[in-house]
């Protein structure tokens, strides 16, 4: 018989893949329930031309998300088959074989979700992939010029780079009931961090999404990215990041996570050549923010045929494990 003090605790993490891979990587060494909600308007590299050819829905974000399950002492083999990217063969060449495989299984099942189900039970991964609607969407970005675009891989082109208002789902869409369902009863909800629209804010986009906040309990938390992005966040402070995800949620975020872990001068040089910098704190009399040393001290190499925007510097998933811990009072 189990006792209540044993039970877990229902954590939902929002966000893209890659983004958030450090903290489901985390929380999976905690007693913890996971269940990831994921952003499903990605048009740009392997994901992208799959869902061009198939029309499913895209799956490089999910792909990461499954990935991330995938942390635990036997599983490695799984995790790397996940994210194997084929650098040879004309047709093959720059696909990732998790893409294929959950398209293969979106094909067989003809649901994204059932799709993710299964993949969850071939691979015997505990947690749950959630898309955060099972519609097809594009995202459309608003710029605050008054002009709009269509395509989350426009995000990815630097020199035609302006200041973004918001972004919304093209065609509108409801947050998938598997979604609500998961906010509603969560303990805690970990936003980012990720790109700060082609993921995070994507993902808080389908509509019905304030709602299911409104109807949980939950305890919102808000990792915070380490950089801008030339694209997305230029000039974007701490707070401008917070006050946007507020604006997407309805309610008030309860924890503000923060690296204060100083970052290499080569790396902030490497950086800078793209007019990109380290998000300027302005939170520093919030009684919400938690600052920690979550820094990476691995720098990220893509390989040769991984033609996406891709982050030098990630979370680290050690680190955010300890912090998020204590912030869940988790022993």
């Amino acid at each position: 018989m189990t006792n209540k003090t044993d039970v877990q605790k229902k954590v939902v993490v929002i966000g893209g893949g890659t983004g958030i891979f450090p903290v489901t990587a985390g929380l999976r060494h905690l007693n913890v329930d996971i269940s990831t909600i994921i952003c499903v308007s990605d048009s740009g590299g392997s994901t992208g031309r799959i869902r061009d050819e198939f029309g499913f829905q895209p799956v490089g974000d999910l792909r990461q998300s499954l990935a991330a399950l995938a942390e635990s002492e036997g599983e490695e083999w799984i995790r790397k088959l996940l994210l194997y990217r084929f650098e040879k063969g004309e047709s093959l060449k720059g696909h990732n074989l998790g893409n294929l495989i959950l398209t293969a299984l979106q094909d067989m099942t003809g649901s994204t979700s059932e799709a993710l189900s299964k993949a969850e039970q071939i691979f015997r991964l505990k947690g749950e992939v959630i898309p955060s609607t099972e519609e097809t969407v594009d995202l459309k970005i608003h710029y605050q010029d008054g002009t709009s675009a269509v395509g989350e891989h426009l995000l990815d082109d630097n020199s035609t780079a302006k200041p973004i208002a918001d972004i919304s789902l093209t065609p509108p869409a409801k947050l998938s009931a598997n979604a609500v369902v998961a906010i509603e009863k969560a303990d805690y909800i970990i936003i980012g961090p990720g790109d700060f629209y082609g993921s995070l804010m994507s993902a808080l986009s389908p509509d019905g999404l304030s709602d299911a906040f409104k109807n949980s309990k939950a305890q919102v938390i808000f990792i915070m990215n380490l950089m801008t992005r030339l694209t997305q966040t230029k000039d974007m402070t701490a707070r401008d990041h917070l006050e946007k995800i507020e604006a997407k949620i309805g309610r008030k975020v309860d924890v503000v996570i923060i690296n204060n872990e100083p970052i290499a001068e080569n790396i902030l040089t490497r950086y800078a050549k793209f007019g990109e910098l380290p998000v300027v704190n302005d939170l520093d009399n919030d009684s919400r923010v938690v600052r920690g040393k979550i820094l990476s001290d691995q720098i990220f190499v893509k390989g040769y045929e991984d033609n996406t925007h891709r982050e030098l510097l990630r979370h680290d998933s050690r680190k955010l494990q300890k912090v998020l811990a204590e912030v869940m009072k988790l022993g």
